[in-house]
């Protein structure tokens, strides 16, 4: 139910703020009778394609803690908790960072995630089921790959790149969609769109944005293994293989993350064949191959 609340929230959100800023860009209807005007279609699809994902990037946090039901660690409660803030402000303030916001969520899948705005006003979470069954030295190695992703500036960089694919989906599919229907239209019809047009430009959208996943997609698997070799420089390359390996060992464990905080996780059930397009990590034998490679 929650989730469902913070994502209905999140598009009333995205629509409130796209509508206020086309209004004080003075952005003219981009559909009119005699045709599409491309600037400021471009400029629509802009500011509509940015939106939801810089809404996203700035709620992060909130919207974490919320749909994974994590809980902050203000103050230790025990030495397990105190072990992990230091930990965090250890490997924080090498990484060169801002200390996070450290947080354990109950889900019995050993992962993690780091999630924020930005690489000073971050979060790092790990579930209650890594901890129980992780050693030290994996657990650390796990903190220090989610800070490499902070430290990296994953998560901006990836809202950026959001921000764009959204944008080139929605503009040539509204040009694709508008040209079929233009085709379609019968001699001595009225001149503008019909619902033909809003029909193909759904069937566009969908088209479109599955091959933008896939970019977004080969993108976030580039960044594991950065953040990776992020977790092997600051804690140890054998640490950071051994948690590979668990992680390995513990696949018959479905994901538990929300869906879009899957590609923000450590580990993620791989896809099989043509599905491996659209998955958000590699294989952990090609991750854990390649910090051997690094050796």
């Amino acid at each position: 139910m929650m989730r469902i609340v913070l994502f209905l929230a999140t598009n009333i959100a995205v629509l409130i703020v796209a509508s206020i800023t086309l209004n004080l860009l003075g952005v003219e209807h981009y559909l009119s009778g005699s045709g599409l005007n491309l600037g400021s279609l471009l400029v629509f699809c802009a500011v509509f394609g940015f939106a939801g994902s810089l809404i996203s990037l700035f709620l992060s946090k909130t919207m974490a803690k919320m749909s994974t039901g994590t809980r902050i660690i203000e103050q230790p409660g025990n030495d397990a908790e105190r072990w992990l803030i230091d930990t965090v402000a250890e490997l924080s303030q090498k990484a060169g960072i801002e200390m996070p916001q450290v947080g354990i969520f109950p889900a019995q899948q050993a992962n993690a995630f780091a999630t924020g705005w930005n690489k000073n006003a971050s979060l790092v979470a790990v579930s209650q089921g890594l901890l129980e069954r992780f050693r030290p030295e994996e657990i650390r190695a796990v903190l220090a790959h989610e800070i490499g992703h902070v430290a990296n500036g994953d998560m901006v960089t990836l809202a950026l790149i959001q921000g764009v694919v959204n944008t080139f989906v929605m503009f040539f599919a509204r040009i694709a969609a508008y040209a079929v229907d233009s085709f379609l239209r019968r001699d001595g019809e009225e001149s503008g769109p019909g619902i033909g047009y809003y029909i193909t430009t759904f069937v566009f959208e969908i088209l479109f944005g599955i091959i933008a996943s896939i970019i977004v997609a080969w993108f976030s698997r580039r960044r594991e293994y950065r953040a990776d070799h992020a977790g092997a420089t600051l804690a140890s390359p054998h640490a950071m293989v051994g948690a590979l390996q668990r992680l390995k060992a513990e696949y018959g464990v479905p994901d538990q993350l929300p869906g879009q905080f899957q590609a923000f996780g450590i580990s993620s059930h791989m896809k099989q064949g043509l599905m491996e397009l659209f998955s958000s990590h590699p294989p952990l034998d090609d991750r854990i191959a390649a910090l051997q490679n690094q050796r």
